[in-house]
């Protein structure tokens, strides 16, 4: 078995696929001009509070004529970005919001210098635009506003005011400063790094989950229209019934030549709707209302494993239901979650199982388990303990797949959140002496057809 599963949407034209899934959600940037806005305001009404409990509460002493013009400066940025900028809604380009994002660091700059620079401690406001560039921008404009910040940090422990004080101090000496500065640096590295790692996860597992209601969404409208035919194929046979019998009469008493030849093609034509109707019903899936909607635990591990019995002629698949002693067999619910999910795991064995992948199904009284093993090298240690997460495969390239898929890592993921869905537990392990399990198991009543 796969040591990550794949299948159906699960699948990529080229061995390259893995890493433009990883960062599909985030090639773009999305900062709008509203979050710059709303941030701006914020950050300069932290430097006014600043500037006043300085002046005022402390009664340091400062530029702070030149301050103000600073802080002016940052308004006049953010009132022009806010009127001029378009719509408050509209995302920026990503050039756009690195060129305001580095107008926001060089106006922090400024008014760090002129209060002391790096010996002030307030100089990890310059981890703020570098923060908000790692939670919305791709990653060569986070690279550049990083660096410029880094940069910011590293003069301002050297080309400096000194700090503000209320009697005179001695300087905060250069050694103090160059060591603030690179500490700066270095946390804005992690935080960035960190918020990045977060937003990448979070865009990741966004996307895995839209192709997850993809998938589910498919597979009931497909069930949905197995059961739109079954009611076709019941609801029509009366009224075609009538209009055979009605044809006939015509035949038998037809006036002229005419109509005769008009009511054999009548008859012709409603015998050939209830031929189609017919092969409808003749389908499985499609006998009628009630059949489709319920089937046996064997019909349902058939369902499973026909597409794949012929997929390698290294591999044979076989299925089997066992049950408890004197426990009536359950009917269970037609759900193509449960179809779905375990074709995928059958499909994923094909490249890894040596010679035999059994689908196993088994009840007793209180739950209905189902189980897919094969007697293949099972699941490595490092892949085993992230299962169903997404993003997470060692399926082999299409010249070495028995199947010719190109996993991306969603198919146990995409598989365990809709078996998860119908109240299955999902469980992946190793099978003894080899090999790989895969199993669902449920409360009966959460599956059986009463």
């Amino acid at each position: 078995m796969t040591h990550a599963p794949t299948g159906g949407l699960d699948t990529a034209a080229s061995s390259g696929a893995q890493g433009v899934w990883d960062t599909a959600a985030i090639r773009r940037g999305h900062l709008r001009v509203r979050t710059l806005v709303n941030v701006r305001w914020m950050v300069i009404v932290g430097e006014t509070v600043l500037l006043v409990a300085m002046g005022l509460g402390l009664g340091y002493h400062a530029p702070y004529g030149v301050c103000a013009v600073v802080i002016a400066a940052g308004v006049i940025l953010n009132l022009l970005t806010s009127f001029r900028g378009g719509p408050l809604q509209r995302v920026m380009h990503d050039r756009e919001a690195v060129a305001q994002l580095a107008l926001d660091i060089i106006q922090l700059s400024a008014l760090i210098g002129l209060l002391g620079g790096t010996a002030n401690p307030f100089v990890l406001v310059l981890i703020a635009p570098v923060t908000l560039a790692a939670a919305t921008l791709p990653l060569r404009p986070l690279l550049l506003v990083g660096g410029l910040a880094s940069i910011a940090s590293l003069m301002l422990a050297v080309v400096a005011l000194d700090y503000p004080s209320a009697t005179p101090e001695p300087r905060v000496g250069v050694e103090y400063r160059i060591i603030a500065g690179i500490a700066n640096v270095a946390g804005i590295a992690l935080i960035a790094g960190f918020v990045r790692q977060s937003v990448v996860e979070a865009a990741r597992m966004a996307l895995a989950l839209d192709v997850t209601q993809a998938v589910l969404a498919r597979e009931q409208r497909l069930s949905a229209l197995g059961a739109l035919a079954a009611a076709a194929a019941h609801e029509l046979g009366t009224p075609l019934a009538t209009i055979s019998i009605v044809s006939k009469e015509m035949i038998r008493e037809a006036p002229t030549a005419q109509v005769k030849e008009d009511a054999e093609l009548l008859q012709s034509q409603a015998e050939r709707c209830r031929e189609i109707l017919r092969r409808l019903a003749a389908t499985p899936d499609k006998a009628s209302d009630e059949v489709h909607e319920r089937l046996t635990l064997r019909q349902l591990v058939q369902e499973v494993i026909e597409p794949h019995t012929n997929a390698s002629p290294e591999v044979r698949v076989e299925a089997i239901v066992t049950g408890a002693k004197d426990v009536k067999t359950p009917d269970i619910r037609r759900l193509p979650e449960i179809t779905h999910a375990f074709s995928t795991f059958v499909e994923n064995a094909v490249d890894f199982a040596h010679s035999e992948i059994l689908v196993s199904a088994r009840f007793d009284a209180a739950s209905v388990t189902i189980e897919v093993r094969d007697d293949g090298p099972g699941f490595a240690p490092e892949i085993l303990a992230k299962l169903g997460e997404p993003y997470v495969t060692s399926r082999p390239g299409a010249e070495g797949s028995r199947t010719g898929h190109i996993g991306m890592g969603l198919g146990f993921f995409i598989s365990k959140t809709l078996l998860e869905r119908t109240g299955a537990t999902v469980t992946f392990q190793n099978g003894k002496p080899r090999g790989a399990v895969v199993a669902a198991r449920w409360d009966r009543s959460l599956v059986e057809v009463v």
